[in-house]
């Protein structure tokens, strides 16, 4: 097919907005090989490069010349809307299926027959979804002009953020015509990945790799262990540096706690999380300018373009140096200099270690969940593995996943019911485990290697990606300091001991009730705990250093703690008020939280009744992994008895909330027994976002 050079151009101006606009290196290339037919590509192109014009234009030419439409992959539905609005700025119709406008599919289905639709967007999990197969692909598959797989790195089991669900465009593509145009783009992918994508995305996969050094961004390191010392640097350093910018962290709560730590400096700066409600309106606030940062987890990645950031700052160190790669890359790309800065924090490691546990499951977790279908040959969804197996929900479903996208795969889904087939697992799965596995822990030495460094960042990351650390330069640009300010250090202490946390009440009984309590169903409202508080999360650096010695060494809680709860209640103000106390009892350590739970009665003039017991030893909530088990190991575990129970408002202290059962049964009880409203008052909150 010809390639009609002019006309690009005009579709890149009209794609930019710009009369002057020119392609940059390689852009133009890799058009003209998808157009003209020239087989398969893979571009691999920094953030910011304009992979998405050379797939937008290429799908213009072809439709121009009478082709059929194009269909392309995309991760994200933030990234989809992006995509959508600059396909429609150079003329390309574009339209999407995903999770969240499924019950547009069939009207989608319709304008592809009429041929009204110039490229479909989807997201993988949906080649797996009959009614999208039935509905709208095979209506289109002979016809369809150009496979694009965006971000292509997430096929490739080797990659830094694999995603299952992308394993199914390999056997997509193999039942596509051989000569299909296919184009695959990617900004992270070392050689490892690129010679697994080309086994998935082959034959003769022609790869196009630019040049991935980025002169506009001064990067350093700085190691603050604590993070009082990383929240101080933040609160001195963000309002002197140049523009706009985005500062990740590791976790949701991070993410909030570090946002309000601004705020009450007088920053002006938004939390962006995946849990965030608000989250394009925070997209469009940095876009315009209106605040100086976005405090974001990974949640404001992929989707999200802003050439002329000034800095990415990271509160805690990545997982890999090809995810700091492609989340620091965000900064300066249409200006001369931009900083990229990684604060490196001691909580990292436990972070990482945590993701890293949690990326496959367990041979003990697998043989946990065979298990349980053999046992029912009907098959058992979810919610009936809950209560059969101890694993967190998120690791079943990750199993699950990972088990039905094996070829042949031991199990399959019959509506919400996964069973058994006749296949036996393949020992390749534990290897491959296993061997990606060591993979992260060596991505992990890697990063804190770059951690390490006092230069040579680009060349580090260059180097790590298999570029060519030739290429590297630096903007002209001071380092900045890498100390905090003692003063702002004990400002963001006391920060943190005046935070404090909510606990949200229950308002269901799990899957199947609890039998020994004999309730299941909602928790009427009259029987459950109101909303509560804690002083501190069990890893944060304001109170959780106290607590944790003060549990474990002094065992008994420092009277400051005392003083420190009197005051959180103080601005907690419940209505109505406690009018009297009591607490969670322990087998293991009977006088740690009533020792506690009477002084701060004494503190707060109320008095404090000893009401609630435990008629049996449970293994501790935190030997638990999924809700249905923390539930059933609360149920019958305690009661009330002993003196009539005030008729009035009650303070319910404990020390730890972990799963927040006890504190369910606890209120249920008390409500049950003819107390007044229950108002749960934790220490620590043991999980984090």
């Amino acid at each position: 097919m010809k390639y009609q050079a002019q006309r690009a151009l005009a579709l890149l101006r009209e794609g930019t907005g710009r009369a002057d606009a020119q392609f940059r290196e390689g852009q133009e290339d890799a058009i003209r090989h998808v157009v003209k037919g020239l087989g398969r590509l893979l571009v691999v192109q920094k953030t910011g490069w304009g992979k998405s014009f050379v797939y937008f234009i290429a799908t213009k030419l072809l439709r121009e010349s009478g082709t059929g439409p194009a269909l392309l992959i995309s991760p994200l539905l933030a990234l989809m809307r992006n995509q959508i609005a600059a396909a429609e700025r150079m003329g390309v119709k574009a339209v999407r299926i995903a999770s969240d406008n499924r019950e547009d599919q069939r009207g989608v289905g319709e304008q592809l027959r009429r041929d009204e639709v110039d490229i479909l967007l989807i997201t993988p999990e949906q080649l797996k979804n009959q009614r999208f197969g039935e509905e709208v692909l095979a209506g289109i598959a002979d016809r369809i002009a150009l496979f694009v797989v965006d971000e292509a790195h997430c096929i490739s089991d080797w990659g830094h953020d694999f995603r299952p669900d992308y394993r199914r465009i390999g056997r997509t593509i193999k039942n596509l015509p051989p000569n299909l145009r296919l184009l695959a783009t990617t900004a992270t992918a070392n050689n490892r990945v690129m010679e697994d994508l080309g086994e998935v995305l082959g034959p003769n996969l022609e790869v196009q790799l630019g040049n991935l050094a980025r002169p506009s961004l001064l990067l350093q390191t700085i190691r603050l262990p604590r993070q009082v010392e990383r929240l101080a640097w933040l609160a001195e350093q963000v309002p002197k540096l140049g523009g706009h910018g985005i500062i990740y962290t590791l976790t949701v709560r991070d993410a909030h706690q570090v946002a309000a730590w601004l705020q009450s400096r007088g920053i002006e700066v938004g939390a962006y999380t995946g849990r965030t409600r608000n989250n394009r309106c925070l997209e469009q606030a940095l876009l315009d300018n209106r605040v100086k940062a976005l405090v974001a987890t990974t949640a404001l990645g992929m989707g999200f373009d802003k050439p002329d950031l000034g800095f990415v700052i990271h509160y805690q160190s990545p997982a890999s140096v090809v995810h700091y790669y492609q989340q620091v890359g965000r900064a300066g790309r249409a200006l001369d200099a931009a900083y990229g800065v990684l604060l490196s924090g001691e909580e990292e490691t436990d972070i990482a270690d945590y993701f890293i546990r949690s990326a496959f499951p367990t041979p003990h977790e697998v043989q946990q969940v065979i298990s349980a279908l053999e046992r029912t040959p009907d098959g058992l969804s979810i919610a009936d593995l809950l209560g059969k197996v101890n694993i967190s929900k998120g690791r079943i479903e990750k199993t699950m996943a990972l088990l039905s996208l094996e070829s042949p795969a031991p199990i399959i889904k019959e509506g919400s019911q996964w069973q058994l087939t006749a296949v036996e697992l393949s020992a390749d799965f534990r290897e491959r485990a296993e061997r990606l596995t060591r993979l992260r822990r060596d991505e992990q030495r890697q990063m804190q290697e770059y951690v390490a460094l006092k230069s040579g960042h680009m060349e580090f990351l260059i180097r790590a990606l298999d570029g060519d650390p030739g290429t590297a330069c630096l903007p002209d640009l001071p380092l900045l300091p890498t100390q905090a300010a003692p003063n702002l250090v004990q400002d963001a202490v006391v920060f943190l001991r005046r935070t404090s946390l909510g606990i949200e009440p229950r308002r269901q009984w799990p899957g199947g009730g609890m039998p020994q309590y004999q309730v299941r169903g909602n928790i009427p409202a009259a029987r459950r705990a109101e909303p509560g508080k804690a002083l501190c999360t069990w890893s944060d650096t304001g109170w959780e250093e106290v607590v944790r010695r003060c549990k474990y060494q002094d065992h008994r809680f420092a009277d400051k703690l005392v003083s420190a709860c009197v005051s959180l209640m103080a601005g907690w103000r419940p209505n109505p008020a406690p009018q009297w106390v009591t607490c969670i009892p322990s087998r293991r350590r009977p006088n740690l939280v009533p020792d506690f739970a009477a002084r701060l009665a004494r503190q707060l003039d109320l008095p404090f009744h000893r009401v609630l017991h435990r008629a049996k030893d449970r293994p501790e909530q935190k030997t638990m992994a999924n809700s249905t088990q923390q539930a059933r190991n609360v149920d019958g575990s305690l009661v009330v008895s002993g003196e009539p129970l005030p008729r009035s408002p009650v303070l319910l202290v404990d020390d730890m909330a972990d799963s927040r059962w006890t504190l369910t049964v606890a209120a249920w009880l008390l409500r049950s027994h003819g107390s007044g409203k229950v108002w749960p008052l934790a220490l620590a909150l043991t999980n984090r976002g």
